[in-house]
């Protein structure tokens, strides 16, 4: 059986693997213009979900498996790989930890001020009229009560906030006080001092966070985006910034990236935006192949099931 990677694999992965498995051939190349002359060949697929599209899957006779390695599937060619009986799995999960951790420093970075801090030091300015905020006591609104949002959740209890989430469902999910559906969305805005975003990139979703619903917003509130760009309509978003409508928007994800120079995000004070790296950690890939590693136990023993299969029809 052949595995083969056009994601660049951490060396020391590729030799715990090649150890682990020495009845599998695996294959790690750096990209997909290395891996194409060997997609014929191959059982499984192992990617990061982006370079891989419909003239690469006719040339994929054998595959019955892509391992993304990555939880965002925005180009994926999923009705081709449906209409081949390929299974996908993603690593749906990983991202918890950093995720979290980016919204709870952003949500203290706001609250106390600090690009204000930051500008005030490098210009040797002594103020102590800076305005300092707590988030102790607040309340947290996560659209999107997946595994990152149940995480941002129960980091957030450390700070007695009250979590509120959104789901599709509105069924309970864990380390929440309140769920609801993502049509009743407007009730929890209204309650919100801070609005995440972990949305997936779907038709439902696409550009979901218009003028409408951020006018349900507190005027006090802050805004975070870790979810997909496409999930805000971006001028209503300029929009209700040089209104004011609400205090404050940290943006990590935008409708194109990397975000232009001449983009009005860049020079608002009541926007924070960083470069799509709140998922960004050391221990990712070695996350992602313990998912992978897990499956592939599964596939060999032709038992048991898979983790993180993804709905090819959902898109996730």
């Amino acid at each position: 059986m052949i595995v083969l990677s056009s994601a660049k694999v951490k060396q020391t992965i590729q030799e715990e693997l090649i150890e682990k498995y020495p009845e599998i051939n695996f294959i790690f190349c750096e990209n997909m213009q290395e891996a194409e002359e060997r997609l014929h060949e191959a059982s499984i697929l192992i990617t990061y979900g982006e370079d891989l599209n419909d003239t690469h899957l006719e040339k994929a006779t054998n595959l019955r498996w892509i391992m993304v390695i990555s939880a965002g599937l925005d180009q994926m060619p999923f009705q081709a790989i449906h209409k081949k009986g390929i299974v996908v799995t993603n690593v749906r999960g990983i991202h918890a930890i950093p995720m979290a951790e980016y919204v709870i420093a952003m949500m203290l970075q706001v609250s106390r001020n600090t690009k204000a801090l930051i500008k005030h030091e490098q210009e040797k300015k002594w103020d102590r009229a800076v305005k300092m905020e707590e988030i102790t006591g607040k309340t947290i609104l996560v659209v999107g009560a997946g595994a990152i949002g149940q995480e941002i959740a129960r980091i957030a209890k450390a700070f007695s906030l009250k979590t509120l989430g959104v789901n599709t469902s509105g069924n309970k999910q864990r380390h929440f006080d309140e769920i609801y559906a993502i049509h009743d969305i407007k009730e929890p805005l209204a309650k919100a001092d801070f609005v995440v975003n972990v949305l997936p990139s779907t038709e439902k979703t696409h550009q979901l966070f218009s003028y409408d619903l951020f006018s349900y917003m507190r005027s006090s509130a802050v805004f975070i985006n870790i979810g997909r760009g496409t999930t805000v309509n971006e001028e209503h978003l300029v929009k209700v910034m040089e209104e004011k409508r609400i205090s404050h928007a940290v943006l990590d994800v935008f409708y194109e990236e990397p975000l232009h120079a001449e983009h009005p995000f860049w020079n608002m004070e009541n926007v924070t935006v960083t470069p799509h790296l709140s998922g960004i950690s050391k221990q990712y890939q070695p996350r992602a192949f313990e998912i992978f590693k897990e499956n592939l136990e599964h596939f060999m023993k032709g038992s048991g099931s898979m983790k993180n299969i993804v709905n090819l029809e959902r898109g996730y």
